[in-house]
């Protein structure tokens, strides 16, 4: 935590709370955070540890750290309740659920959920997992029903929810090739998705774009070792 704290700036902490950045952190960039999680690779009682100091930075730091073998269910739900913003809830929790045999069934489970920040960590991190697994390990049927449900119950979801159903859609057109004309019809009827991204200049990915964009560069089918970064 001290060395998170000296690696901390007022102008990089102004930077996250234009994102959306609640609650205590010190203004840690991302690839300062990374000299750490190379000399400790991976622990899973600090990684705890600093997720429970309720730091933001500390928190993204655990999900760099965090063992996905020892990870259990309850930790994982612990996370994903006091997740208090994107930084977390949609990289640091999928991140590591996605890469446990939990990670499925909490998913399932959070999407569902009427808390934006907990159902954003649902769809987040079914992302992960299309990219992650190998098609033969994924329910096809499965996917292209969840695709359905976001066309039909995309516009009335929460803020961050719209962002990640659309993320969704877009993971899944890229490394599922199966259902890759499935998604980008699905993507058409969507069109242009509205989240208010805080005081930034950030944009929605316009989905049918992105997915026109993996294909002329050859990326549909490509799947990633870790989401982790």
């Amino acid at each position: 935590m001290k060395s998170l704290e000296k690696m901390g700036s007022e102008s990089t902490k102004n930077i996250y709370i234009k994102h959306g950045a609640v609650g205590e952190f010190f203004g840690v960039k991302v690839g300062d955070m990374k000299t750490i999680q190379k000399k400790v690779k991976k622990d899973y009682d600090l990684s705890k540890g600093l997720y429970e100091t309720g730091n933001g930075d500390a928190m993204y730091l655990a999900g760099l750290i965090a063992d996905e073998t020892k990870m259990t269910k309850k930790d994982l739900e612990t996370w994903a309740k006091q997740a208090q913003w994107s930084w977390n809830s949609e990289y640091t929790v999928p991140w590591v659920a996605s890469e446990t045999k939990h990670g499925e069934a909490l998913a399932d489970k959070w999407i569902k959920a009427k808390k934006d920040t907990i159902s954003a960590c649902g769809w987040s991190t079914w992302s992960c997992i299309v990219q992650l697994k190998p098609d033969d390990e994924l329910d096809i049927k499965k996917l292209k029903g969840m695709i359905d449900h976001v066309v039909k119950n995309i516009e009335k979801a929460p803020n961050r929810t719209r962002y990640t159903m659309n993320n969704f859609i877009i993971s899944v057109a890229g490394a599922v090739p199966s259902l890759t004309a499935h998604a980008e019809k699905a993507a058409k009827k969507i069109g242009k998705v509205e989240v208010t991204m805080g005081e930034t200049a950030c944009k929605v990915p316009f989905a049918p774009d992105y997915i026109q964009k993996m294909k002329d560069k050859n990326r549909i089918g490509k799947k990633r070792k870790t989401c982790r970064c």
